[in-house]
């Protein structure tokens, strides 16, 4: 079941066990990281609050104590108002709920009748994180041969499949049967990408002490002898002129133009 993103994810939700599948009449516990309630989308009804008409809600926490094929659907944390479904289709990858307020990535959890299940996780696994499969028969020993199938291709015929690093190319449609039993429903693997090293993010935290010291050192000298050169420079383009200044021999004046300051006067030599 895929539904379309029409809301800023801001809840996210915890399912134990953490697979995706499970037998009729086995229980299990969704809880939201953030203080919102659970929610879901069935093929009987949509955006379905726990407690309302399903399942036992203590705060964040919701307890479904025997599945029934009737609770397979989509189901989320919300926080806020009330949500709207963006769509429902087939079965794909986690997908969003729009509506208004807060709403979480929604993880699909299917309820079969038959015999055999495949446990998968049911969130998405962060790449270079090790995942195992297991295909799961009520009836059956783990004796029994079990195939793998992704997008509908065998990719190991054992009991379990464990991918020890896993990468989006991993990402898929898995399926698996157990010969002479039966076969499961499909499941979605998301696989997200995993965060950039902070290496990556600064480069040059990775320099070493000793190289940063050098090249302190010699931008310091070349620093220094450009200011001793530029202190030591004179300029060329200012001519200089000595200036003598000498008494003279005045006679005297008449008595109205008699001052009582002495006169002096200059002569300039180039």
């Amino acid at each position: 079941m895929e539904i379309t993103t029409l809301c800023t994810i801001v809840a996210s939700m915890t399912v134990v066990p953490n697979r995706s599948q499970f037998f009729m009449y086995e229980s299990v516990a969704l809880s939201c990281a953030e203080a919102g309630s659970v929610k879901r989308n069935t093929t009987l009804h949509v955006s379905e609050e726990c407690s309302v008409s399903w399942g036992k809600r203590n705060k964040s926490h919701c307890f479904i104590s025997d599945l029934h094929t009737f609770d397979t659907g989509a189901y989320w944390c919300e926080v806020g108002g009330a949500g709207g479904v963006g769509g429902v289709g087939g079965v794909g990858g986690a997908g969003g709920v729009g509506g208004v307020g807060g709403c979480g990535r929604a993880v699909n959890i299917t309820v079969t009748g038959g015999s055999v299940i495949l446990e998968s996780p049911v969130l998405p696994v962060q790449e270079g994180q090790p995942v195992t499969l297991r295909c799961t028969s009520q009836n059956s020993s783990s004796s029994d041969l079990v195939q793998f199938y992704k997008d509908g291709v065998l990719v190991g015929p054992t009991g379990h499949m464990t991918i020890r690093s896993v990468s989006k190319s991993h990402e898929g449609l898995y399926t698996c049967n157990i010969l002479g039993v039966g076969e499961s429903r499909a499941s979605w693997l998301a696989v997200r990408a995993s965060r950039p090293a902070e290496s990556s993010r600064f480069p040059f935290a990775c320099v070493p002490l000793p190289v940063v010291a050098v090249c302190l050192m010699l931008a310091s000298a070349m620093l220094l002898r450009f200011w001793r050169n530029r202190k030591g420079k004179i300029n060329s383009g200012v001519s200089y002129t000595d200036v003598s200044i000498m008494p003279q021999n005045v006679p005297p004046k008449k008595a109205g133009e008699m001052h009582n300051s002495s006169t002096f006067y200059s002569t300039l030599k180039p």
